[in-house]
C-alpha cells in the first residue's frame, strides 16, 4: 500500500490565491489492477490556466488540475516499464494510479543531458503553444515582426525565439529587468519593462514604429487595448491568455477594439495547444532538435519540495519566475 499525498482546492479562488485556498491531503493507494501503473511524481508543473481553470473544470474538494513528469515505480500494464518516464495529467499528486490512457511517454530517444523537466515546458505543453500559436494561428512569415508580452514567461520566451528562428524581427516586453537581460540574451530584437516605462504606447511606437504584423497575447487588458491599435494592414493576434484579468473580482471593461479590427482587417483567434495534438510527436521532435542545435535556450524557475505547491502555484502568478515554473518532488 502507499501513501500519497494530494494538494485540493478547499476553497474557489476569490481575488488572488490565498494559503487557504489549498488543502493537503493524504490517502492510500489500492493495489494495481491489471493494465494499471504506479506512478512517482519527480516534476510537476505550475501554470496561469489553472487559475481560470479552477472555476470552471474543478468543484471544491477536488484536486488542483494539472499535470508532471512520473516515473514508472510499478506495473502491470506492458505499455509502460518500471524505471520509465512519461508526461501526466493527474494533478497535484506525489503518486497515482492510472490505466495508461491520460499518459504520455517522453521521446523515446530523449538525451541523458536533456532534463526530463523540460517535458513539462520548452519541450511540452508551454512549447507545443508557442509553436502552433505561431505557426497555425499568426503562420508567421520571414521578414515580419512579432510583438509578445509576458515575454519571460515559459510560453512566451519559445514564442520570441521560435519566430527568430523564423526570421521574423521580435519584440518583447516584461516586468523586471532581470527578465529584461533574459530575453536579450535569448535573441530578442528589442525589449523593455512594462512597469518602469512612463508610457506602453510609446514604447510600443519606439521598439517598432512601423507596428506590429503578429501579437502573442498572453496578457490581455491593457496591454491588448494599447496594442491593438498598433497593429499593421492584415495583422494577425493569437490569443494565448489573459493573465491580467484572471484574479479580477471585478471585471475590466473597453477601450473597444472592433474598430481597428475592422479597418485594419485584423484577424484575432483565440486557440487551445490541444487542438492540434495529431502533430504533437511531429512538433516535439522539431523543439528537441532545436534545443540540442542551441537554436532554442530554455530557464526554469525550480522549487523544491511538494509541500510548496500552492506558494510555486502563487508566485508564478505574480510573475517571479523566469521561463517555466516547476516543482520538484
Amino acid at each position: 500500500m502507499i501513501k500519497a499525498k494530494a494538494w485540493a482546492l478547499r476553497k474557489h479562488f476569490d481575488g488572488f490565491p490565498k494559503d487557504g485556498d489549498f488543502e493537503l491531503k493524504e490517502e492510500q493507494l489500492p493495489a494495481l489492477k491489471d493494465g494499471e501503473v504506479l506512478l512517482e511524481a519527480v516534476f510537476l508543473s505550475v501554470d496561469p490556466y489553472m487559475r481560470p481553470y479552477s472555476r470552471v473544470r474543478m468543484k471544491e474538494g477536488d484536486v488542483m488540475i494539472g499535470t508532471q513528469v512520473a516515473k514508472v515505480v510499478e506495473s502491470r500494464n506492458s505499455s509502460f516499464a518500471v524505471g520509465s518516464y512519461l508526461v501526466s495529467r493527474c494533478g497535484w499528486r506525489t503518486h497515482s494510479i492510472s490505466d495508461g490512457k491520460d499518459l504520455t511517454p517522453l521521446l523515446s530517444d530523449w538525451p541523458e543531458n536533456i532534463p526530463k523537466s523540460l517535458a513539462l515546458g520548452t519541450l511540452g505543453m508551454p512549447g507545443l503553444t508557442a509553436l502552433y500559436g505561431l505557426m497555425e494561428v499568426c503562420e508567421i512569415k520571414a521578414g515580419e515582426t512579432v510583438l509578445v508580452n509576458a515575454a519571460a514567461g515559459a510560453v512566451g520566451s519559445v514564442v520570441g525565439q521560435i519566430a527568430k528562428i523564423k526570421g521574423c524581427k521580435v519584440i518583447g516586453c516584461a516586468g523586471s529587468d532581470e527578465k529584461i537581460a533574459y530575453l536579450k540574451e535569448i535573441g530578442f530584437d528589442e525589449v523593455f519593462n512594462y512597469k518602469t516605462v512612463s508610457s506602453l504606447e510609446d514604447a510600443l511606437k519606439k521598439a517598432s514604429p512601423d507596428g506590429y504584423d503578429c501579437l502573442f497575447e498572453n496578457v490581455g487588458g491593457h496591454f491588448s487595448s494599447v496594442a491593438i491599435p498598433q497593429m499593421k494592414t492584415f495583422g494577425r493576434i493569437a490569443v494565448c491568455g489573459s493573465i491580467s484579468l484572471y484574479n479580477d473580482t471585478t471585471p475590466q471593461t473597453g477601450p473597444y477594439v472592433q474598430p481597428h479590427m475592422i479597418f485594419k482587417q485584423l484577424r484575432m483567434e483565440g486557440f487551445l495547444v490541444h487542438r492540434w495534438e495529431h502533430k504533437n510527436v511531429e512538433s516535439l521532435k522539431q523543439l528537441m532538435a532545436w534545443v540540442k542545435e542551441g537554436k532554442l535556450k530554455y530557464s526554469e524557475h525550480i522549487t523544491t519540495g511538494f509541500d510548496k505547491m500552492p506558494a510555486a502555484f502563487m508566485g508564478m502568478l505574480k510573475g517571479d519566475n523566469i521561463g517555466k515554473a516547476i516543482v520538484k518532488v
